[in-house]
């Protein structure tokens, strides 16, 4: 994940891994299709941002293949250390929120939740489209957070405790400069960027307790249980969700994965 220091989780932190895990396991699959049938193919130069466990920056290496090339680029490179070695594959630290990139240089540019929690967004977002050639394809994979209802419970206190302790993550989250709408935002702004070709597509499942989807708010919850409990929620409540959150009788629907693109004129 690219970010700023605002960025509400810590990536050093070895509960980030776990996030990643779930990230990658429930949202690979979109992506790789989406990108696949962008076109993403043999000698493109590409810039993942935001690399985070470098699933994704490792199915571009492949599919770009020896004549392309991938620079993936995150705050906390450490996580991408089990790469495997490609010649077209560099991974360096950077921040997008307030470093330059190489102008004029990229195909493809894709990044899968990293602009939602970049405070300065459009100054970030201006530098990706600056680093895309003529032709070249932004593509942005952001979620939405205003709509993640709970499908099923064990009871109504249950979806109520589940759907007070996501407001409180929404809120810390936000407070260090994340838009959780960014993903409905995202259309606009490529527009208003001078991006031709805009388009988008969503993708949303249920996610079951027990599920690799509810592993994420897990995660997040142990990443946040202090801030958590200075918001007002006891520990025996944050005990009480984790459990919840691996009940196969509790349902939730996913964050919508929103996937923007656009053309660099």
């Amino acid at each position: 994940m690219s970010g700023t220091s605002g960025y509400a989780f810590d990536n050093t932190s070895e509960l980030a891994g776990g996030r990643f895990d779930a990230l990658e396991t429930c949202y690979d699959p979109v992506t790789f299709a989406r990108l696949a049938d962008l076109g993403v193919g043999p000698g493109m130069r590409c810039l993942e941002l935001g690399g985070g466990g470098g699933s994704v920056a490792g199915w571009l290496a492949d599919r770009v293949g020896p004549t392309g090339s991938v620079l993936v680029t995150d705050l906390e490179p450490r996580w991408m250390d089990g790469l495997p070695g490609r010649a077209n594959l560099r991974v360096v630290r950077h921040d997008i929120g307030a470093e330059e990139l190489p102008e004029g240089d990229f195909d493809l540019i894709h990044a899968r939740l990293v602009l939602l929690h970049v405070p300065e967004r459009g100054a970030a977002l201006d530098r990706l489209v600056r680093a895309l050639r003529p032709g070249g394809l932004l593509v942005l994979d952001e979620f939405d957070c205003g709509w993640i209802p709970v499908l099923a419970s064990p009871s109504p206190e249950s979806a109520a405790l589940f759907e007070r302790m996501h407001d409180a993550v929404m809120g810390i989250i936000t407070a260090a400069g994340a838009d959780m709408r960014w993903g409905a935002h995202a259309y606009a702004a490529l527009c208003r960027a001078g991006l031709t070709e805009v388009a988008s597509a969503t993708y949303a499942e249920s996610w079951r307790g027990g599920s690799s989807g509810t592993r994420l708010h897990q995660v997040n919850i142990r990443q946040l249980a202090g801030r958590l409990v200075e918001k007002g929620l006891t520990q025996e409540q944050l005990d009480d969700c984790m459990r919840l959150l691996d009940d196969p009788g509790f349902a939730v629907n996913s964050y919508p994965l929103i996937t923007t693109w656009g053309v660099r004129p």
